[in-house]
C-alpha cells in the first residue's frame, strides 16, 4: 500500500544527541586512513543530514498549510531557534571535507562542485554569529506570518491576499481599483511593521557579515546563494543589458496593452488586464486541473508520466487557497521519502496553471536527480533550479488546451508577462544591492530608492496616487526580499535560459526536450554556467545573448494578431 503525505512521520530531532553523534563521526572521518574509509563515514553523516532535512521539511510544509496549527507552528519555531546549530553542523561537515588528507581523491569521486559548495558554507558561518542567525530566522518568520494574517472584508467575505486576486483581475475597472485599494488598506495598516521587519533583517545581516570579516552583506549574500562561477560585476553588467534591451520592449508591450483595453493611461491596477475581454482563466476546478495535469504529463514523456503518477498517488500537492494558509507557492523535497512536494494557492486565475507547471518543473528535476550519490547535488543552486521550472512552463504549451478555452490567448499573455518580469527582477536585485551597500538607510530612504529604480526599470508605472504604493512600498509584497536576500536575479537568469528552450522547442521539440531531461538529471553537480553549457544554451552573461533572445521574442509577439483577443 502506498504511503501518502498525511501519513509521513514527523519527529522533532534531538539536536543535542544529533550533535554528539555527528561529532563522533567527524572524529572518525579525520582519523580515517583512506579515502574509502572517509566515504563510508560520509554516508553515515549524510543519513543524519537527511533525517534532519526530512523533519524540517515536514514541519515547514504543515505549518505553511495551516499557520493556525499550533503544533507545527511551534515546530517551525523550534527549527528557527536552532537554525544556527544546524548551520554549525553543516559548516563542521564541510570544513572536514575541505581539510581532508584525501581531498583530491574525494573530489575525484564526488565532484569538484561539492568542494566549491563546501568552501562557501565554511566561509559564511562561525560560532560567533550563531545567535545572530537565530535572530535573522525569527525575524524572517515574522514576515511570513504577517502576510498570512491578512483578513480583508470584501464582497461579503473575509479573504486573504491570494483570494483577492480574482477581484484585482476583474474586467470591470472600478472593481479592479476598489480591490487594489482594499489590498493596500491592509498593506498601509502594516506599512511600518513591514518596514521595521526589513530594517531589523538588514541590520542583523550586516552585523553577521561584519562579524565574519566581510565589508557588508553583499559578498556573504552571494556565498549563501552558492554563486560559484559569476560575481557582482557580471550581474551589474547583465542588469544594464536588461535596461538597454528589455525595458524598451516591455514599455512597447504596455503601450500596446493600454490601446487594446481602451484606456488613455495604463494604471497599476490595469497592468494585469492584458485583454479587454478579460484574461484567459482556467475552465475547470482545481481537482480537474490536477487530473488534466496527469494527461499532459503522460503525453509529454514517459519520464514525466511516471513522475506525475508518483506525486498523485502519494497526495504530494496542496494547491487550494484557504484561510490561514501561507501565501505563495513552492516545491520542496522530503528526503527520507524520496518525495517532492508542491505547495500552491490556486485562485481561479491563469496563475493556477503557471504555478502548477512551474512547481512541477522543480519537482520533476529533483525527482530526476534524487538518486545521485551526493545529496548536495539533489538541487542545483537557485538560478539553475529556476531553469527547470520556467522552461517547463514552455514545454507544456502544446497541452494548454486542456486548461483553457483559448490557449493562444493564454500564451500571448504568458510570454508578455515573462518579458515584463525581467525589468522588475532587475529592479528587485539592484534594490537589494543598494540597501546592503548602505545598511544604515532609514525605511523612508529605502522606499525612495525603490521609487528611483521604478523610474529606471519600470518607466510606465503609474500608481494613480494609491497609498502606500505611491511611496515606494511595492517590494513589501516580495517575500524573497525578506526571506531570501539576492534570490531574485536568479529568476531572470533562468528566464533567459527558458526563452532559449522555448525557441528551440519550436524548432526541434524532441532535441530541446532531450537536453532539458539531461539538465534535470545532472541536478546540482555543476555550477550555473557549466549547467547552461551542458544544456546546449548560451550564458545570459555572454554579451549578445539577451539581445538575440529579445529580438526573437519581439518578432514572435509581433506575428500574433492580438486584436482577436
Amino acid at each position: 500500500m502506498t504511503t501518502t503525505f498525511k501519513d509521513y512521520t514527523y519527529q522533532r530531532p534531538d539536536l543535542g544527541a544529533t550533535k554528539q553523534t555527528f561529532d563522533i563521526l567527524l572524529e572518525k572521518f579525520s582519523a580515517a586512513e583512506s579515502a574509502e574509509a572517509q566515504l563510508a563515514v560520509i554516508k553515515e553523516l549524510n543519513q543524519i543530514r537527511n533525517d534532519i532535512n526530512t523533519n524540517y521539511s515536514l514541519a515547514m510544509i504543515r505549518a505553511s498549510i495551516d499557520t493556525n496549527d499550533q503544533f507545527y507552528s511551534d515546530e517551525r519555531d523550534y527549527f528557527d531557534d536552532h537554525a544556527a546549530a544546524l548551520a554549525a553542523l553543516e559548516a563542521d561537515y564541510f570544513k572536514a571535507l575541505t581539510t581532508s588528507a584525501f581531498k583530491d581523491e574525494l573530489e575525484e569521486r564526488l565532484g569538484s562542485q561539492l568542494f566549491s559548495l563546501a568552501y562557501n558554507v565554511v566561509n559564511s558561518y562561525s560560532d560567533d554569529v550563531k545567535d545572530l542567525i537565530n535572530e535573522e530566522n525569527k525575524i524572517s518568520s515574522e514576515y511570513s506570518k504577517l502576510i498570512a494574517s491578512a483578513e480583508i472584508d470584501y464582497d461579503g467575505k473575509v479573504l486573504n491576499l491570494a483570494q483577492m486576486a480574482p477581484y484585482t483581475q476583474s474586467t470591470d475597472r472600478a472593481v479592479r481599483k476598489e480591490a487594489a485599494l482594499k489590498v493596500q488598506e491592509f498593506m498601509s495598516t502594516n506599512l511600518h511593521a513591514f518596514d521595521d521587519i526589513y530594517d531589523r533583517l538588514v541590520k542583523v545581516r550586516h552585523k553577521i557579515a561584519v562579524t565574519l570579516g566581510f565589508e557588508n552583506f553583499i559578498e556573504l549574500g552571494y556565498m549563501r546563494m552558492q554563486r560559484i562561477d559569476y560575481d557582482q560585476t557580471m550581474v551589474s553588467s547583465y542588469r544594464k543589458q536588461i535596461k538597454d534591451h528589455v525595458v524598451p520592449l516591455a514599455t512597447k508591450l504596455y503601450d500596446r496593452q493600454a490601446e487594446r483595453i481602451g484606456v488613455d493611461k495604463l494604471k497599476f491596477y490595469d497592468e494585469v488586464i492584458v485583454f479587454l475581454s478579460g484574461n484567459e482563466n482556467p475552465k475547470d476546478e482545481p481537482a480537474v486541473i490536477l487530473e488534466n495535469g496527469r494527461k499532459m504529463y503522460e503525453a509529454l514523456s514517459a519520464e514525466t508520466g511516471e513522475f506525475y503518477d508518483f506525486m498523485m498517488k502519494r497526495e504530494l500537492f496542496d494547491i487550494e487557497a484557504k484561510k490561514g494558509k501561507e501565501a505563495g507557492g513552492y516545491c520542496t523535497f522530503i528526503d527520507n521519502y524520496n518525495a517532492p512536494f508542491i505547495f500552491a494557492n490556486f485562485n481561479t486565475t491563469d496563475h493556477d496553471i503557471t504555478v502548477l507547471t512551474h512547481e512541477a518543473g522543480h519537482a520533476f528535476q529533483v525527482y530526476s536527480s534524487r538518486d545521485l550519490e551526493v545529496p548536495d547535488y539533489l538541487w542545483p543552486t537557485h538560478e539553475s533550479c529556476e531553469i527547470h521550472s520556467m522552461s517547463m512552463e514552455f514545454f507544456t504549451y502544446p497541452w494548454m488546451d486542456l486548461f483553457f478555452a483559448n490557449a493562444d490567448k493564454f500564451k500571448y499573455k504568458h510570454i508578455g508577462d515573462a518579458v515584463h518580469f525581467l525589468p522588475y527582477g532587475a529592479a528587485i536585485d539592484e534594490f537589494q544591492h543598494r540597501v546592503y551597500e548602505r545598511p544604515g538607510m532609514t525605511p523612508v530612504e529605502r522606499r525612495r530608492v525603490w521609487t528611483e529604480l521604478e523610474e529606471k526599470y519600470l518607466p510606465h508605472r503609474d500608481y494613480d496616487g494609491i497609498y502606500p504604493l505611491s511611496e515606494g512600498s511595492l517590494w513589501h509584497r516580495q517575500g524573497h526580499v525578506f526571506s531570501s536576500p539576492f534570490y531574485y536575479i536568479d529568476y531572470t537568469l533562468a528566464q533567459l535560459c527558458a526563452f532559449q528552450f522555448f525557441k528551440r522547442s519550436r524548432e526541434d521539440f524532441d532535441g530541446a526536450w532531450h537536453d532539458y531531461l539531461n539538465l534535470c538529471r545532472l541536478g546540482g553537480s555543476m555550477p550555473f554556467n557549466a549547467l547552461v553549457k551542458e544544456a546546449g544554451l548560451k550564458s545570459p552573461f555572454e554579451q549578445g545573448t539577451l539581445k538575440e533572445v529579445v529580438d526573437y521574442l519581439e518578432d514572435y509577439i509581433d506575428s500574433i494578431d492580438d486584436s482577436q483577443f
